[in-house]
């Protein structure tokens, strides 16, 4: 059966490439995207199917307006996919105060915003399913990607906790993590003058790996976005959806270390446990 959908940044990347999958499959979707005119060729390809608006999510006024207007346009939206993204590539000293604004603002204010304009509608039709767009570093970090890392951690943690509050609805939630993929992510990263004082540092590291070419990126964009679709025509929704061998290997890498060094204060966080009262 098609579902509708609604996308965030959908003008190139995985945004892109999941609308033209839904589009050819038969399904409807609202894209939404700073500049709508990036698809019009799909718009002449695909005709009603496609309803677009511009919209930028760190506007939560017009993140209202667009997502009840689509709901509307379209009668009703099965899947919301929270997509648009912005990538900061710093050591913590080099960032602007506005570069910092600007990746907590999309990536972790603007995805929530996006998701409760959504709620009361996916609410009043009784079901739906929402596909948070994370990656690897919502779970693990690598340096020089410490803000982008914070908006990352903290839409995950957010996630997590309305999973359980939205179920009773019939919404289900999956956070989708993929990988290092090739998507042209990487070209549109923000970044900042390189401080001297960092480049003995493994954020010097990162940054040569990412300049000489070093830094992998394995992963398949069409094959995350099958997996995505997947993911939401099953009936059970996975609270995390791993893709990649990067994300597999170094998420489990992190949380074992976590556990590891959790274990290891295991003394000391019961230490200050009140003792029982006496009867």
């Amino acid at each position: 059966m098609a579902k509708t959908w609604f996308i965030t940044g959908t003008s190139s990347g995985f945004g892109r490439i999941l609308t033209e999958r839904l589009l050819a499959r038969g399904d409807r979707v609202a894209a939404t995207l700073r500049r709508p005119e990036a698809l019009d060729d799909l718009r002449e390809a695909y005709g009603d199917l496609l309803w677009t608006a511009r919209l930028d999510v760190t506007d939560p006024a017009a993140v209202r307006q667009v997502v009840a207007a689509a709901f509307d346009a379209l009668g009703g939206i099965d899947v919301v996919v929270n997509n648009a993204g912005y990538g900061l590539f710093a050591a913590v000293e080099e960032a602007s105060d506005e570069q910092i604004r600007q990746v907590l603002d999309t990536n972790l204010v603007g995805s929530i915003a996006v998701i409760r304009a959504a709620l009361p509608h996916l609410r009043a039709q009784g079901h739906g399913r929402i596909l948070q767009v994370s990656s690897a570093g919502g779970q693990t970090t690598y340096p020089n990607f410490g803000f982008y890392h914070a908006s990352k951690w903290g839409i995950e943690g957010f996630c997590e906790t309305i999973a359980r509050e939205i179920a009773p609805f019939g919404i289900g939630l999956t956070i989708v993590e993929p990988g290092a993929t090739p998507t042209g992510f990487g070209a549109g990263l923000a970044t900042a003058p390189a401080m001297p004082e960092y480049d003995a540092t493994p954020a010097g590291d990162t940054r040569r790996a990412i300049a000489g070419g070093s830094f992998r990126l394995d992963n398949d964009p069409a094959r995350i976005v099958e997996e995505m679709i997947a993911s939401a025509d099953s009936a059970e929704a996975p609270l995390r959806l791993p893709l990649g061998r990067d994300t597999y290997e170094d998420v489990r890498a992190s949380l074992v270390a976590r556990l590891e060094s959790h274990d290891a204060q295991r003394e000391v966080a019961l230490s200050v446990v009140r003792a029982a009262d006496p009867a």
